[in-house]
């Protein structure tokens, strides 16, 4: 069975998600934008083996940390897609212009795409392409936890932001409808930021994104 902890890093506090496979504990973390020595304290309080990092996309906050983790424990990078390449290189000047740690750029083991998979230990999860926040930002989703790990698409009473370089609201919109509504109401989504909420809470509530009557 798949289990989780959420643990806010950085001073935008970006919920970092630690992955596992409850069988093995094999584990990947889910957007290490920062605060490494507090991820890697969390997976050794588990008794946690880390296997890979999980990119849902590139901006600062959730990809600041990546290029140090993966180079420090030789792990494989999974994600985001491709359309993110140009925030990856330009993670650097994001560290500048944020005032955040040094960050580097990475080359990711693995581009995903939409209908990919992604696996820890026994535990398997979908890869859902959600343009719109940025034009590469996937989403990873376990129809056997009901849980989905949704970056920056989708927040409890809200949506990502879409002003950054190569943000599109209507693509936003049109990736939570087509790409998370399927799902599940059932579905919880651990957001990028904030607290959880569930995808049926977001569809009768959240302003954005709500069914109209």
């Amino acid at each position: 069975m798949l289990r989780y902890l959420t643990v806010p890093v950085t001073a935008f506090a970006q919920n970092c998600s630690i992955v596992w496979c409850d069988d093995t504990l094999e584990a990947a973390v889910i957007d290490p934008g920062g605060d490494l020595e507090r991820l890697l304290a969390e997976v050794q309080r588990l008794g946690l083996s880390l296997k890979a990092i999980w990119q849902t996309h590139a901006h600062i906050d959730h990809a600041g940390g990546t290029a140090e983790l993966s180079r420090r424990l030789g792990l494989p990078i999974i994600g985001p897609h491709p359309g993110d390449q140009f925030w990856i290189t330009g993670l650097p000047q994001q560290g500048a212009m944020f005032g955040f740690p040094p960050a580097e750029a990475f080359t990711p083991t693995r581009w995903l795409a939409d209908g990919d998979t992604v696996q820890v230990g026994r535990c398997t999860l979908n890869v859902r392409h959600c343009p719109g926040h940025t034009p590469g930002h996937v989403v990873f989703h376990s129809p056997e936890a009901q849980r989905a790990f949704v970056g920056d698409v989708l927040f409890a009473g809200s949506i990502g932001r879409t002003d950054f370089p190569q943000g599109n609201h209507q693509q936003l919109l049109d990736s939570i409808k087509q790409r998370l509504w399927p799902m599940g109401d059932d579905t919880v989504f651990i957001p990028g930021h904030g607290p959880e909420s569930t995808l049926g809470a977001e569809r009768r509530s959240n302003p954005y994104v709500r069914d109209r009557a």
